[in-house]
C-alpha cells in the first residue's frame, strides 16, 4: 500500500514539474512576445529582427514543452485522474488549433533574413495572441485541475501516514 502511495507522489511531483517548466517557458515567450509587439515599425531593423528570431525560437519551445512533455504524458496514459483526463480530451483539439497557428506564424518568419514587407507582422502577431491567449485559458484550466488533484493526493497520503 505504501509503495502505491510513493508512485502516486512520485507522478504527481513529475507532473507540477512539467507545471512549473511549461510556465517558466511561457513567461518568457510572453515576455519576448510583448517586446516585439511594442515595435512601432517592424521594418528589417536589427533589434526587431533579433527579437523575432528569440521570440520564434522560444515560441516553438513553448509550445514543443507543452505539447511533449505535459500533453504526451496523458495521451500515453500516464495520468490516471479522471478529472485531468476529462478536461484534456475536452480542451485538447482547442490546443491543436493554435498550435496550428504557431507553426505557421513560426513558418512564415522562420526565415529572418528576409525582407518582412511581404507579411503584416503587425496583423500576424495580433492574430498569434489572440491563439496564445486561448491557448493559455486553456493551460491554465488544466494547470488548475492537475493542481487541484495534487493537493487533494497530497491529503490522503498524510492521511494515511
Amino acid at each position: 500500500m505504501l509503495g502505491e502511495h510513493q508512485a502516486i507522489k512520485e507522478r504527481r511531483s513529475r507532473s507540477m514539474d512539467l507545471i512549473r517548466d511549461l510556465i517558466t517557458t511561457r513567461t518568457e515567450m510572453l515576455v519576448l512576445y510583448s517586446r516585439l509587439a511594442a515595435f512601432r515599425s517592424f521594418d528589417s531593423d536589427r533589434d526587431m529582427l533579433d527579437i523575432l528570431e528569440e521570440f520564434s525560437e522560444i515560441l516553438i519551445d513553448y509550445t514543443a514543452a507543452a505539447h511533449f512533455r505535459l500533453y504526451r504524458y496523458i495521451e500515453e496514459k500516464m495520468e490516471k485522474r479522471k478529472a485531468v483526463l476529462a478536461l484534456a480530451e475536452t480542451i485538447y483539439p482547442r490546443i491543436i488549433e493554435t498550435t496550428q497557428v504557431i507553426i505557421a506564424f513560426n513558418d512564415r518568419y522562420d526565415d529572418h533574413g528576409r525582407d518582412l514587407t511581404e507579411h503584416d507582422l503587425a496583423e500576424d502577431l495580433s492574430s498569434l495572441g489572440e491563439a496564445l491567449a486561448e491557448r493559455i485559458e486553456l493551460e491554465d484550466r488544466l494547470i488548475e485541475v492537475l493542481s487541484a488533484s495534487a493537493r487533494q493526493s497530497a491529503n490522503v497520503t498524510q492521511l494515511h501516514s
